[in-house]
């Protein structure tokens, strides 16, 4: 029995050894799951918001195009309302599951910033119908778009941690 008594100190030592170990690697597994758990989100938020963005911006060109048209927007390319129909049809269907898969994903931040953007882009799809197709009231739309679409992409920086990136403002070379 002393002898039990003697190696009692080494014995409990040996078991509270063990159990540190264990919680000590239980403790590291779980931070490291949640890590790569949050990571696995932010990818899934990047795409999110990226999808969305294109989505958007394919339904802004169109207008873009159809604004060219109307002789309201020096784009190349210009697109007649009707031409452009099946176009803008595909673009706002892909437009909505976009939306929704920001809404349930993205930052509320990110999110408004969306929603800013995405009111602007709807009252320049309904531009061709205004009648008078005013190059000022064209180039305000413009502006406000642009100006949305900046805040949304610093909102999305914002929530992933990004660097602050690139207005993507830029004038056009004119050519002499």
């Amino acid at each position: 029995m002393s002898e039990l008594i003697q190696q009692l100190p080494a014995l409990i030592g040996v078991v509270v050894g063990a159990l540190g170990s264990y919680l000590a690697i239980v403790r590291g597994d779980r931070a490291r799951f949640g890590r790569e758990r949050e990571a696995r989100w932010e990818e899934r938020r990047l795409t999110v918001y990226t999808d969305y963005a294109r989505c958007l911006k394919k339904t802004v060109t169109l207008t873009y195009r159809i604004a060219s048209h109307l002789g309201a927007d020096p784009h190349p390319h210009p697109l007649t309302p009707e031409e452009a129909a099946p176009q803008m049809a595909e673009a706002l269907d892909a437009r909505d599951p976009a939306w929704e898969a920001l809404l349930l994903l993205g930052a509320p931040d990110v999110v408004e910033a969306a929603r800013a953007w995405v009111v602007v882009a709807m009252e320049m799809e309904h531009f061709p119908q205004e009648g008078t197709h005013s190059t000022p009231v064209w180039q305000a739309l413009l502006e406000r778009q642009r100006a949305c679409r900046e805040a949304y992409y610093a909102a999305v920086r914002s929530d992933l941690a990004l660097p602050p990136g690139h207005p993507a403002r830029w004038q056009p070379h004119t050519l002499t």
